[in-house]
């Protein structure tokens, strides 16, 4: 069983920079697909990025396409996301997640992912 731990998050002023790390253990993942989800209060959980571990493809949600990269280091067994450019909307939890069946592909639910990570929040000031 993969476990994940996030890292990285904190507090920042519009305009600023956060990078993110998840680190995983427990298990291989080249057959993964890794994923950034995020929640903010009274919403629901919605997709940020995700990378097919073997192959390195990368998929983004339109809100952050050009502001955030995902991006995993094979040596670490960790899977990062660089954040430019951040908006107060951007405020939530932000989750890690992996997708046993990712080898194709990845995917944009929730739903697809077998393990999460507990979390690190993510707070951007005006």
């Amino acid at each position: 069983q993969v476990q994940l731990v996030e890292s990285g998050g904190g507090l920042v002023q519009a305009g600023g920079s956060l990078r993110l790390s998840c680190a995983a253990s427990g298990g291989t993942l080249s057959n993964y697909a890794m994923g950034w989800f995020r929640q903010a209060p009274g919403k629901e959980r919605e997709f940020v990025a995700a990378i097919r571990w073997s192959g390195g493809n990368t998929y983004y949600a339109d809100s952050v396409k050009g502001r955030f990269t995902i991006s995993r280091d094979i040596a670490k067994n960790t899977v990062n996301l660089q954040m430019n450019s951040l908006k107060p909307e951007d405020t939530a939890v932000y989750y890690c997640a992996a997708d046993r069946r990712g080898l194709y592909g990845v995917r944009d639910f929730a739903s697809a992912y077998d393990y999460w990570g507990q979390g690190t929040q993510v707070t951007v000031s005006p």
